[in-house]
């Protein structure tokens, strides 16, 4: 056989070995997107079901927010050490793990047959999904390195990140209309089979940071820290702000946080190394991730209110009635990241984004007692995930781009992080915020009649919108004012290695 024949085949070879490997990237990016829409839109697939859960297993209101919060709290504390897990222990066995632990945990929930059970089957999938969740992105980070294909990767899952609470809404509503509210936590058994299975066979258990060792001192604090902060702001919905519930925990938490970057400037294997929060634009990310997660919350709690309460949409209505702001999002989510940010760059893109989204919010005021979804909700929803989608999936690409490939578990940890105390400032705020509207719109007036009672319900929403409107408006400077001029260049020495 002649050399040029050799030479041929070898290149054909490694030709094929690399289309086959880009084909096996593409399969990872699916089950990593079925994975995270699971964990995403379980915090509020369970919200519309709430109601029907109550009456079946005869709890109070006042315990009703425990159903979220349980999730909430398990989940943000245990983010920053579930994603060093899987840095030290390899990503495969966490995102399998979490996979199986969420299962079962939605299993528990919805077999549960008290208020207890229930309350448990949820904090049990926070636990499980602090593991699974920057498990996943940290497999998307070490996976597609190549500039535009990380790009088209993080544009699908950013978008999964930004509409997954809608997608929630609208399969929750589904599936309590259809069947009944303990479906809401069995769909995620079937969910779960599909990713378990797919990791079992696509991934494989390549350990970054075997050599480190796990940061107790630092996994303490940074836990004690984000509990106290999640359990702070969920009690400044049934406590005032006055109370010691609320504010003597949220002092708690800044002191534990700040004790933990003390600490993380000392430690010899720090939880969540310094480097990865100095970077000028991943800062500016996280920032972006936090303050997105806050002002979210407003289109979807309130506007889901005044769907169903002022408007009489049924769940399963509501849910569809998200579906344009999820589309535009999802279509802006490629556009942003694979076009306008390797063109533009973050620094007008991002801001740009934020711009749009505050348009859209405060557009979305003008709602009222007679307002129509077609001429008062839909348009403003379509403006409102175009900006989001401009947002959500460039930050979430640029929090994690970079980073070394020993501390990608952590990373992406932090971006979760991010997301969930940035959804529970939202939250809190915006819940005492709206009550508070309502309460001073019914001073000097007629409580009793329908139409007063009416109106000081739209107040409320329209309150919330404006805030969440300054939320966005607050990251368009942020993100003017931190990122870097210019287009991102891809580091070649940080950039990880690919292991599938």
């Amino acid at each position: 056989m002649s050399q040029k024949t050799l030479t041929e085949d070898t290149q054909s070879g490694a030709a094929e070995a690399q289309s086959a490997a880009s084909s096996k990237r593409w399969w990872i990016l699916a089950i990593v997107a079925v994975a995270q829409l699971m964990v995403v839109l379980d915090a509020t697939i369970v919200n519309i079901a709430l109601p029907s859960a109550q009456k079946d297993l005869g709890f109070s209101d006042g315990n009703r927010q425990w159903i979220v919060t349980a999730y909430a709290l398990a989940f943000a504390s245990l983010l920053l050490l579930g994603g060093r897990i899987a840095d030290l222990f390899g990503r495969k066995t966490a995102f399998l793990v979490g996979v199986v632990g969420f299962a079962g945990a939605s299993a528990l929930g919805g077999a549960a047959n008290s208020f207890g059970m229930l309350v448990t089957a949820r904090a049990l999938q926070g636990v499980a999904g602090a593991l699974l969740a920057p498990a996943a992105l940290s497999l998307l980070n070490t996976t597609f390195t190549d500039a535009r294909e990380r790009a088209r990767a993080f544009s699908v899952y950013g978008a999964i990140a930004g509409a997954g609470g809608a997608v929630g809404l609208l399969l929750g509503g589904v599936l309590t209309d259809a069947f009944d509210w303990r479906w809401t936590l069995y769909v995620n058994v079937a969910i779960a089979f599909v990713a378990f299975a797919g990791g079992w066979v696509l991934l494989s258990n390549h350990r970054d940071a075997a050599g480190s060792k796990l940061d107790v001192p630092g996994t303490v604090l940074v836990a004690g820290g984000l509990f106290s902060l999640v359990y702070g702001f969920s009690n400044a919905e049934t406590h005032d702000w006055s109370s010691p519930q609320t504010w003597g925990f949220l002092i708690v938490g800044v002191v534990l946080l700040a004790a933990f970057v003390w600490w993380q400037n000392r430690a010899e294997h720090p939880l969540l190394p310094l480097r990865i929060l100095l970077d000028r634009n991943r800062g500016a990310s996280f920032l972006a991730v936090l303050i997105t997660g806050a002002g979210m919350f407003g289109v979807f709690l309130f506007l889901t209110y005044y769907l169903q309460l002022n408007l009489g949409f049924s769940p399963t209505k509501t849910g569809v009635a998200f579906l344009p702001m999820i589309g535009a999002l999802m279509v802006m989510a490629q556009i942003g990241t694979t076009v306008l940010v390797p063109r533009l760059g973050p620094k007008v893109v991002i801001p740009l984004g934020f711009a749009i989204a505050m348009v859209g919010m405060a557009w979305l005021t003008d709602i009222g007692v007679g307002s129509s979804y077609t001429t008062h909700v839909l348009p403003q929803l379509i403006v409102i995930g175009a900006g989001l989608g401009m947002v959500m999936p460039p930050a979430m690409q640029l929090a994690t781009g970079g980073v070394a490939a020993e501390d990608a578990g952590v990373a992406s940890a932090t971006v979760n992080a991010m997301q969930q105390v940035g959804g529970s400032i939202g939250t809190a705020l915006l819940n005492t915020l709206a009550a508070s509207a309502a309460t001073d719109y019914l001073a000097g007036k007629d409580a009793r009649s329908k139409l007063v009672q009416a109106q000081a319900t739209i107040e409320s929403y329209t309150t919330a919108f404006w805030w969440s409107a300054g939320f966005f408006a607050a990251g368009t400077l942020i993100a003017l004012v931190l990122y870097r001029r210019g287009v991102p260049q891809q580091d070649a020495d940080a950039a990880p290695v690919v292991h599938m």
